[in-house]
């Protein structure tokens, strides 16, 4: 048996790994490494067979942000050299999106900088939300703007929007040292907001920021409570210019093996390999792909990313296929986590007691 079978074993089941057994995989030889990836690989073939899920990135308003989250170039403070505008018409955001869908996304996200959308910026997304499922039938709009108020989802969701991304990018332990203008806690909120309001939600991790182990474990464990129905997984991208500028910590094993976590904690949900693959997984992203089933195709917020071409070109190649507009991505096997009762009163069974 190899080292790492009853994880995923445990993972088939829907049975989530322990804090020891998390913490041996992260710290794991790297003789380990492809077994660590293959007990991954099983879990994420059985959910999600050889499908790849692209999505596309949109920035709606650059930079300029009144946050002062370390990791980011957009954050107050910032001197990075990146592209700063306000809002763009829908007719621009319409025309970014297609860009994407055409080649091959499924999913567009737009994203603008800020603390969390004013009622106006919400109602401004409509028209261009409009436009794009106009124009693709059966693409997902998802959305990311920050902190939401009191139904603020409720109002995306009526304008057209399937999901909504907030990710909660550390443990809560840690927030504190990563951003004092808003606190964990907050981001928690606007999750559950998006959940009560039925956007899909999708929430994930930032690695990198100087995190151990265990603050790893806990960020995982702090997302599993949520549910998400997508976890991004970033990798800093150590902008100059920003409080983390010159932080290289991560190497391609440890960001294999950070994936390998994530999908064993959440078997049957979207797991997405996110921001700074490119700069820390370098030749060992088409193994990534045998963990995750979901990439961003092209540039992200405020970097380039990998020529969209060489995306597609890797996963065929890496002998995957990418999902198509309309097409289910999450399994229709989570259906059987609700079970019917035959047991207990009204039948011959004894009650689960």
């Amino acid at each position: 048996m190899a080292k790492f079978d009853h994880l995923a074993q445990q993972a088939l089941r829907r049975e989530r790994p322990t804090r020891a057994e998390l913490l041996d995989v992260l710290t794991s030889a790297d003789d380990d490494l492809l077994d660590a990836v293959a007990a991954a690989f099983r879990v994420r073939l059985r959910y999600f067979e050889r499908r790849v899920k692209l999505n596309y990135l949109v920035n709606l308003k650059s930079g300029l942000c009144p946050e002062d989250c370390t990791y980011c170039s957009q954050r107050l403070g910032s001197t990075a050299d990146i592209v700063t505008y306000t809002w763009l018409r829908p007719e621009e955001t319409r025309a970014a999106a297609s860009c994407g869908i055409n080649a091959g996304a499924s999913r567009v996200c737009l994203v603008a900088s800020g603390r969390g959308p004013t009622d106006r910026d919400v109602h401004r997304l409509q028209p261009a939300i409009e436009q794009i499922k106009a124009e693709h039938p059966g693409v997902e709009v998802c959305a990311c703007l920050g902190l939401l108020s009191e139904g603020q989802a409720d109002r995306l969701r009526d304008a057209g929007v399937d999901a909504y991304n907030h990710n909660l990018n550390t443990s809560s332990e840690r927030y504190s040292d990563i951003c004092t203008t808003h606190g964990f806690g907050d981001r928690v909120d606007t999750v559950r907001r998006a959940t009560a309001s039925g956007l899909s939600p999708c929430s994930g991790l930032i690695a990198g920021l100087g995190e151990s182990d265990d603050d790893l474990v806990d960020a995982l464990f702090g997302l599993h409570e949520l549910d998400p129905d997508s976890v991004p997984v970033n990798f800093l991208i150590p902008f100059e210019g920003t409080p983390l500028a010159g932080r290289w910590d991560l190497t391609p094993q440890r960001c294999l093996r950070i994936l390998v976590a994530t999908r064993l904690v959440f078997p049957d949900a979207e797991v997405r390999l996110a921001g700074g693959r490119e700069i820390h997984l370098r030749g060992l992203q088409p193994l990534a792909l045998h963990v995750v089933n979901s990439i961003f195709l092209g540039d992200y917020l405020t970097s380039e990313g990998q020529p969209g071409q060489a995306d597609l070109e890797m996963i065929r190649d890496a002998g995957f296929t990418v999902q198509g507009a309309g097409e289910q991505t999450l399994p229709a096997e989570r259906a059987d986590l609700v079970r019917t009762r035959h047991r207990g009163a009204g039948t011959a069974l004894p009650p689960n007691a």
